[in-house]
């Protein structure tokens, strides 16, 4: 438990509910579920050019790491192909991948096909199913996909101003600006009280908020004078209660509770909004083609990870199709940006080529 952890390792209750936020992001579990320890030495086990447990941000914007990524490919001879739509994977008459097929008919010809996709889309939906072991699709379908997370991205027109450590007269960006701050996380109670809502089908009336303003570090990020703020929110469940749907309406009460939150922190914030985009589970599965919402393409718990990740016997990059790998955050070693799933399924998949 982290919890316990924590309790070893500090006194403060402030800082022990900061750091337990590490064990419970992106995941339907709070710091007292049994397991999420596992989360949070997943979050702070890296490195970042030599400094242990660091993050940082991307200048500009998360798409600058996408846009880095393929200009390397395209360097080596990569053709990359955006906006057309994988229908399926073609099989050869041996039953090994063969390539893939567009939604327009587009036989797209390869010897071998490695799929980013979750472990859901590949296997469930761009797989014959005929061509794939029962027990291993019946394990591919009982993956815990649960997700907590509404993303909300926010547009204000000047700097928060906190409270703990209000702005200067010249309104520049302060170190805590340049940090993830979060709120809501005065004690571990609060973090699981959020949990607990959430798992009777409500959005959390107080959740815990990891706040970023990538502008303060990136000023090409917004106008002069103006910034954007990510909000990174906990718990909202991808079902709510009675079956009601995640519309405009329940959006936007979830979003306000949000801001209200905020306010209290920072007077004036929700003053200085002037434009908000309200991503919900249901939202980040439709959008992203992540299962049930999951940042990681499944829960990050001891029963999904290593030699089970995505399933037992197929942890090593492989899927029952040759030919076939799954390089994403469904694969080993799971979730976050490091690009360990990708390297590694990238040399299984050069070492099957070479003997090909």
């Amino acid at each position: 438990l982290p919890g316990q952890i924590l309790d070893q390792w500090f006194e403060s209750e402030p800082l022990k509910a900061t750091l337990a936020t590490d064990a419970v992001i992106g995941a339907m579990a709070s710091p007292h579920t049994p397991g999420s320890g596992y989360v949070l030495l997943h979050h702070v086990m890296g490195e970042l050019e030599g400094r242990r447990g660091a993050w940082g941000y991307v200048a500009g914007g998360m798409g600058a790491l996408s846009q880095a990524i393929a200009c390397a490919a395209a360097a080596h001879g990569a053709h990359i192909f955006t906006e057309k739509a994988v229908c399926h994977v073609l099989l050869g008459r041996d039953g090994r991948a063969q390539g893939v097929v567009l939604q327009d008919g587009t036989e797209v010809k390869s010897k071998l096909v490695l799929s980013n996709a979750s472990p859901q889309i590949t296997f469930l939906e761009l797989t014959p199913q005929e061509q794939l072991p029962n027990d291993f699709v019946q394990r591919i379908r009982q993956v815990d996909t649960r997700s907590p997370v509404t993303k909300i991205n926010v547009a204000v027109d000047r700097l928060p101003s906190f409270l703990a450590a209000p702005n200067t007269r010249d309104s520049r960006p302060l170190p805590h600006h340049q940090c993830s701050i979060h709120l809501n996380c005065e004690d571990t109670h609060l973090l699981h009280q959020a949990f607990t809502e959430a798992t009777h089908g409500y959005p959390s009336s107080r959740p815990m908020i990891e706040l970023c303003i990538p502008s303060a570090l990136d000023p090409g990020l917004a106008p002069q004078g103006c910034h954007v703020v990510s909000l990174f929110t906990q718990y909202t469940p991808s079902v709510l209660a009675g079956g009601q749907p995640w519309d405009e309406q329940a959006r936007n009460a979830y979003a306000d509770t949000v801001f209200d939150c905020i306010e209290a922190y920072a007077p004036g914030f929700k003053a200085s909004v002037i434009g908000r985009d309200i991503l919900t589970p249901p939202d980040l599965e439709r959008i992203f083609g992540l299962p049930g919402g999951n940042i990681f393409h499944g829960g990050m718990s001891l029963d999904q990870l290593y030699f089970a990740r995505p399933a037992p016997s197929y942890s090593g990059y492989r899927s029952p199709i040759p030919s076939l790998y799954l390089c994403g955050s469904g694969a080993h070693p799971g979730g976050g940006v490091m690009g360990a799933a990708g390297r590694n399924a990238a040399r299984v998949a050069l070492e099957d080529f070479r003997r090909l």
